[in-house]
């Protein structure tokens, strides 16, 4: 990986590892903006991470964009040496594939998509090379995902699936994007699923919809009374399908407060994934059936 260093402004440096999307390059973001943090340089007011890159705002009144470009670049050795491991969780998502709702916005913008003919999952099954939407959902719900990045809107989780590149799920955005995705929206773009936290927007394939609240501004939502915010970087996603029975239930107790996600707290490390990554996984998943 080669880190490129670039100027957003007089007030921004921006660090990307890699042009292509990996853990590796994730982890190695990840380390190097703690190490900004911890190294308190004079003028920084803010850091954003994102999927394999991270954003520092800083005060050039304070420290000058150049000396600041080059206290960054100081730090990335650190990076370099950085443990690739982390004490994280791992969170059960129910998913309502197919749902009624995502369907009608699916069948109301298919001239801004590239197969007008099908539905998100149709097109997404046939260009992955799998015979049927079934087996294409199975493929989308049966290992883990890593929360890579949270933002895009408030507390959308981009998730990168936690399997070898061959087996990668690809699927482009809409040609043109759409101007309405129903809250909650299990979405998919590139090699990343999301979640929609709101209603709005969107250009991803839209494939089901889950109960959960992820975003609760007013943090009336038991599980979110702490923070906003459920989703952070390096959150760990398994997806449930589920049908619509049970997504009214959840739903309805989410409303009521009386339903908490299941999550169970694990440690992740990215060499142990490399050397078996079914087997990691498979442990990483047995943690939730104590949770």
């Amino acid at each position: 990986m080669k880190t490129r260093y670039t100027y957003g402004g007089d007030e921004h440096v921006y660090v990307e590892m890699d042009e292509e999307m990996s853990l590796e390059a994730f982890f190695k973001s990840l380390s190097m903006s703690n190490a900004v943090r911890e190294a308190d340089i004079p003028g920084v007011t803010e850091i954003c991470p994102a999927n394999a890159s991270f954003q520092v705002r800083f005060d050039p009144d304070v420290t000058a964009p150049l000396e600041m470009l080059k206290r960054i670049q100081e730090l990335e050795h650190t990076a370099d040496k950085a443990e690739k491991r982390l004490t994280t969780r791992i969170v059960e998502v129910p998913v309502y594939y197919q749902d009624p709702w995502t369907h009608e916005t699916v069948m109301r913008f298919r001239e801004r998509h590239q197969d007008p003919n099908g539905t998100d999952l149709d097109y997404a099954a046939r260009i992955n090379g799998y015979d049927s939407v079934e087996a294409f959902i199975e493929a989308h719900h049966a290992q883990p995902w890593f929360v890579s990045m949270v933002g895009f809107v408030s507390g959308l989780p981009f998730l990168y699936q936690l399997v070898e590149r061959e087996k990668q799920i690809q699927v482009p955005k809409y040609l043109r994007p759409r101007t309405d995705t129903p809250k909650q929206t299990v979405g998919y773009g590139g090699s990343f699923s999301c979640v929609y936290s709101v209603r709005g927007a969107g250009g991803y394939q839209m494939f089901g919809i889950t109960p959960m609240t992820i975003y609760d501004p007013k943090q009336e939502v038991s599980y979110l009374r702490d923070f906003l915010v459920f989703f952070k970087p390096g959150d760990i996603v398994k997806w449930r399908p589920i049908d619509r029975a049970e997504y009214d239930r959840i739903l309805s107790e989410v409303e009521a407060n009386t339903w908490t996600p299941r999550v169970a707290e694990v440690e992740f490390n990215l060499e142990e994934f490399n050397k078996d990554m079914t087997g990691y996984n498979a442990k990483l998943m047995e943690a939730l059936n104590d949770a």
